[in-house]
C-alpha cells in the first residue's frame, strides 16, 4: 500500500465584513450601556437632591416667618450674601408686609454642567393675608445647599 496523502482542510475565506460588523455591534452596545449608566447616575443625583433642597427652603422660610433673620441669612449663598449685608437683609425681612406663612408647592431639580440645582416654588403669605408665589433658586455650595437669589 502506498503512503497516502495526509488530509488538510481547505483554506477558509476571510470575512472582514462580518468581523467589522461584530466590532461595530459591540461598540454600539457599549455606548448604549454607557448612556444608560449616565442617565441612571443623573436620575439618582436629581432624586437625592430633592429632599435636601426642600429642607433648605423650608428651614429658610421657617426662620423668616419666626423673625430669625440671622439664621436665615446664614442659609443664603455666597452670591446673595455679597449683595446683602446681614443688617440689610434683616431690615428687608422686617419691612412690612412681613412674611407670616408659607407653603412649598413644588421642588424641581435639574443638572447644569453635571451639578444639581434646584428651584423651589413657594406660596408666601404676608401680613394682611396677601399671598404670592415665589420661585426660590437653591444651589450646592461648599457641601451644603444654599438659597440663592432674592427670595422675596
Amino acid at each position: 500500500m502506498g503512503a497516502g496523502q495526509s488530509w488538510s482542510r481547505p483554506a477558509r475565506r476571510s470575512r472582514p465584513m462580518r468581523t467589522g460588523l461584530a466590532f461595530a455591534g459591540f461598540g454600539v452596545a457599549l455606548c448604549c450601556v454607557g448612556v444608560a449608566g449616565l442617565a441612571a447616575w443623573n436620575l439618582q443625583t436629581v432624586r437625592q437632591a430633592a429632599g435636601p433642597i426642600r429642607e433648605t427652603a423650608d428651614g429658610f422660610f421657617s426662620e423668616v416667618t419666626l423673625g430669625d433673620s440671622d439664621r436665615a441669612y446664614e442659609r443664603l449663598c455666597e452670591d446673595a450674601r455679597s449683595r446683602w449685608s446681614a443688617v440689610g437683609f434683616t431690615s428687608w425681612v422686617r419691612t412690612p408686609p412681613m412674611v407670616t406663612d408659607y407653603e412649598i408647592t413644588d421642588v424641581s431639580v435639574a443638572t447644569r454642567g453635571g451639578r444639581p440645582q434646584g428651584t423651589v416654588t413657594v406660596k408666601v403669605t404676608r401680613d394682611g393675608g396677601l399671598s404670592e408665589e415665589r420661585r426660590l433658586p437653591v444651589v450646592r455650595e461648599g457641601g451644603d445647599w444654599r438659597v440663592c437669589g432674592d427670595p422675596f
